[in-house]
């Protein structure tokens, strides 16, 4: 069976996603894409570049796997003599009506920003097969949908809730977690605990709660260090230069881990991560810190009570922030060691285990 992946933002999440499933399917999978940049241009144009890549190709898929950004109903109106028979499956890394704008985006100061939204609704209404990275994410856009649509004057589709419903389902991402292996590092004795910042560098992510939280213990004379890591922008939040001022000599690594080797080897460095985010479909960040034997804080909401086995809530869910500075501080002052449960129950998601539900999945869309 061959699966054609179409990625129109062709970088990070989205780009390990696409090459990993296509190295660990059992099938044949190939990718159409384009670059991981001006995401608003790839959701107008990216539909229009990537026909012409599709019509091009010298023998037809038996199935198309989009992602998120691309308009769908655009890609097969321009692909209608060649893609007319294929199934599609549309799979949700996100989704723009419930992801979280920056009040500083221009789009939302003109209220141009309903239009990624419907680029999404209209592309899921398109697909033969609707799929969400995690329960969270799909409970989430449907919560959402109906005052999404309620915005418009008329004809407002109500009705197609239930179709979208029907056809929508919970696929977890594949992760490669046993690439982790070989960078195993020895946590060093009598050092003072690490603490780990391992995501975007972006307001979504909550940087001003989670330097807080530091500034918080650091004032109680709590010893530590920090390694930040995560990617950066030009526009990062200030937090994060502030937190240079602040924090200081605590501060053992600051910025974007070049290699995978050095990003694994401070994740294995690490003692605890502690998560601020008001904004995740999935935690990619975070399972491969617990991977790790890092001991994570984690709120309770977004996807995170679903992204750890319950047994673990009572030590690891936090339900304020004033709580997450108390298990922080307690944590700093007597280290506990890792978790060989909790590390072992994100094997889960590890394309050794996914690959194969992948591939069921999509061997069933094209023989239905």
């Amino acid at each position: 069976m061959h699966i054609l992946i179409i990625e129109p933002y062709f970088t990070g999440s989205h780009q390990n996603w696409a090459e990993e499933y296509a190295r660990f399917s059992a099938h044949k999978v190939t990718i159409l894409s384009l670059p991981g940049r001006f995401w608003k241009w790839r959701m107008h144009g990216g539909a229009v570049s990537l026909a012409a890549q599709f019509l091009a190709l010298p023998t037809p898929p038996d199935l198309i796997l989009a992602g998120d950004m691309l308009d769908v109903s655009t890609f097969l109106a321009l692909t209608r003599p060649h893609s007319a028979r294929i199934p599609v499956a549309l799979y949700f890394h996100e989704n723009q009506l419930t992801y979280p704008w920056s009040p500083t985006d221009r789009d939302v100061a003109a209220k141009r920003d309903s239009h990624y939204g419907f680029i999404n609704y209209a592309s899921a209404l398109a697909a033969d097969a609707v799929f969400f990275n995690s329960q969270y994410h799909l409970d989430s856009f449907f919560d959402a949908l109906p005052r999404f649509l309620k915005h418009f004057p008329d004809h407002r589709g109500l009705e197609n809730i239930a179709v979208l419903k029907k056809k929508a389902q919970v696929l977890p991402l594949g992760l490669d977690l046993r690439r982790f292996d070989a960078h195993k590092t020895p946590r060093a004795p009598k050092t003072p605990p690490l603490i780990l910042w391992n995501h975007r560098w972006e307001y979504d992510k909550n940087p001003a709660e989670f330097f807080a939280a530091l500034e918080a213990v650091a004032a109680r004379g709590i010893d530590f260090r920090v390694a930040i890591l995560g990617e950066n922008f030009r526009n990062a939040p200030a937090e994060f230069e502030r937190a240079k001022q602040t924090l200081g000599a605590r501060i053992v690594h600051f910025g974007y881990a070049q290699n995978f080797a050095d990003y694994a080897r401070w994740l294995r460095r690490a003692d605890v991560l502690p998560v601020t985010t008001i904004h995740d479909f999935f935690g990619v960040s975070v399972a491969q810190a617990i991977y790790c034997g890092c001991f994570p804080l984690l709120p309770r909401r977004l996807t995170y009570p679903a992204l750890i086995p319950s047994a673990h809530h009572a030590r690891h869910i936090y339900h304020s922030f004033d709580d997450l500075v108390a298990r922080l501080g307690k944590f700093l002052a007597s280290p506990v060691p890792p978790s060989p449960e909790l590390a072992a129950a994100m094997t889960t998601f590890d394309w050794g285990t996914m690959a194969a539900r992948y591939d069921a999945v999509f061997s069933a869309m094209a023989q239905a």
